[in-house]
């Protein structure tokens, strides 16, 4: 009897958008820790993100809500018009009832508070990915 070598899944391919410098550099840390996310862009505003997602075609773009310029709703529609195959989750400090809905309505698949458990942040960032 032999061994079946394992296989290994694919990296997913995460573009981090947050205005935050500390924050945005902690989680890219945090990332680079896992062997199955790969950050390959991290971008401090939401005007970026449209044309760097064209470009890099990522599977999951983390998108910050409250940012200068685009917030996360616009942000995510102009994403999706460039990249409709990547599944856009906002994480966020606070959001209210009506701005959860203009995100879902622009195309974010899960929004997910900073407070909570990074785990949980991984676990809807896989699931986003189809993983």
């Amino acid at each position: 009897m032999t061994a079946r070598p394992m296989t290994s899944r694919p990296r997913i391919r995460l573009v981090l958008v947050e205005d935050n410098d500390t924050f945005r550099t902690t989680l890219e840390l945090l990332f680079a820790m896992r062997d199955d996310l790969e950050v390959v862009a991290s971008i401090g505003s939401g005007e970026e993100a449209a044309q760097v997602c064209a470009e890099l075609q990522p599977d999951v773009v983390l998108m910050d809500y409250r940012m200068p310029g685009l917030n996360g709703a616009e942000a995510t529609k102009a994403v999706l018009e460039v990249c409709p195959a990547a599944r856009v989750i906002c994480l966020t400090a606070s959001v209210s009832r009506q701005e959860i809905d203009e995100l879902h309505a622009a195309g974010v698949v899960a929004c997910v508070t900073k407070d909570e458990d990074f785990e949980h942040l991984l676990a809807t960032i896989r699931g986003g990915a189809g993983a």
